[in-house]
């Protein structure tokens, strides 16, 4: 993948200071993204929308856990802030409140937050404990937003005479040894809990009858384990079906036909990529302005208008969430992309990995450990470029 710093500056695309940690010097508005989340054509737009010409530095990053290692590293004396946003994915976003790595956005300066689906915003309105709250504050601006999904062979169960639908599809017999998964236990049990007809964020795993014993099922039917490279055995035919996020499965669907995909029937796991803004260093030299700040707004609105998160649904490998909820306002370029934007009975089952209390995740941990996991894992490959568990 060919890594490149996109920076609209006055007049031309050039390097940003913004990796190198330099202390920040102008009024401008500086963005630290996911690569290949924001497609170029929307950062030039919104350089035409601007009311007043600014310095604008869009940068990206491969990977969401090398932003959060930003984040971080912008808590030290040495380090300074030097960025007004940032992508985060959801799954990390407890952490990030519970450290004091990002501070609240003024959602009551962003005209387009009412654009955004309610499940959306209850996502993000967070207590200062990271914890779900009504009462709490908005952490964070959703642009676009994936799933969970099935990749499969075709030209490997085609023969067999059944369709990949749901998922109890992949306890069948014929894949017996023929899967790949995330090396992630709450993706991996979500996916149990999904076919138990049970919710991915159950509090009490004990309360779940054959839960374990469905779990070592599937880890029988299990080849490989990794959070990064679990649909590369799927195409050197050393398994037949995956489990992983529609942002990793849309690309290797575009470059080879042999794949298919699907959404689970019975609901699935949802993630979004959010735009969080950077606790305040103390020693960042001055504030952005009141520039900065109009900018900082203007653009989370600008993700949020029709005609931008129509080209964020269909020049990236995501979502927007304006259209997640509002079938009849959908674009046709965007309509039967059932992996992009799956069917409202299918998303109505769905849900975000939410936070767990910390008897919940201990659950969720013992029942991982208790796996013997005798599939191929990848240490190496712990953390993929979307989950953080």
């Amino acid at each position: 993948m060919k890594r490149r710093s996109l920076l609209i500056g006055s007049s031309s695309v050039a390097l940003a200071a913004l990796v190198g940690g330099c202390r920040r010097r102008d009024n401008g508005l500086r963005v630290l993204f996911l690569e290949d989340s924001v497609p170029p054509q929307v950062l030039k737009a919104f350089r035409s929308a601007l009311s007043q010409p600014l310095p604008l530095s869009f940068v990206p990053r491969p990977q969401l856990a090398s932003i959060v290692e930003q984040l971080e590293t912008w808590q030290t004396a040495e380090s300074p802030q030097t960025a007004d946003l940032v992508t985060l994915g959801d799954a990390w976003l407890t952490e990030a409140i519970q450290q004091k790595l990002i501070q609240p956005l003024e959602v009551s300066s962003i005209p387009g937050w009412e654009r955004v689906p309610k499940p959306w915003q209850d996502l993000v309105t967070r207590d200062r404990q990271g914890a779900l709250s009504a009462a709490g504050l908005v952490w964070g601006a959703p642009y676009r937003w994936g799933s969970v999904a099935i990749a499969f062979r075709r030209d490997k169960l085609d023969p067999l005479g059944w369709q990949l639908r749901d998922w109890a599809d992949l306890w069948r017999p014929e894949l017996a040894g023929m899967l790949s998964l995330p090396d992630s236990p709450r993706t991996v049990l979500g996916l149990v809990l999904k076919k138990l007809g049970r919710s991915v964020n159950e509090a009490n795993l004990a309360a779940v009858p054959n839960l374990q014993d469905e779990l070592a099922a599937l880890d029988d039917q299990t080849k490989f384990y990794s959070s990064t490279d679990y649909l590369q055995p799927l195409l050197i035919d050393d398994t037949w079906a995956a489990v992983g996020w529609t942002t990793d499965i849309l690309p290797v669907m575009q470059g080879d036909p042999r794949i298919g995909a699907v959404i689970p029937a019975s609901g699935t796991m949802l993630f979004s990529d959010l735009w969080v803004r950077p606790a305040r260093s103390p020693s960042t030299e001055s504030d952005p302005g009141a520039i900065a700040e109009s900018a900082l707004a203007q653009w989370i609105d600008f993700c949020w208008q029709p005609e931008t998160a129509t080209r964020l649904s269909l020049q990236t490998a995501a979502a927007s969430p304006i259209f997640a909820l509002n079938a009849s306002d959908l674009p046709a370029d965007l309509r039967n992309r059932e992996l992009r934007l799956p069917a409202e009975s299918i998303l109505q089952k769905s849900e975000f990995l939410l936070p767990l209390s910390p008897a919940s995740a201990a659950q969720f941990r013992q029942a991982w450990s208790a796996l013997p996991r005798q599939a191929w894992a990848d240490p190496s490959a712990q953390q993929s470029r979307r989950s953080a568990a």
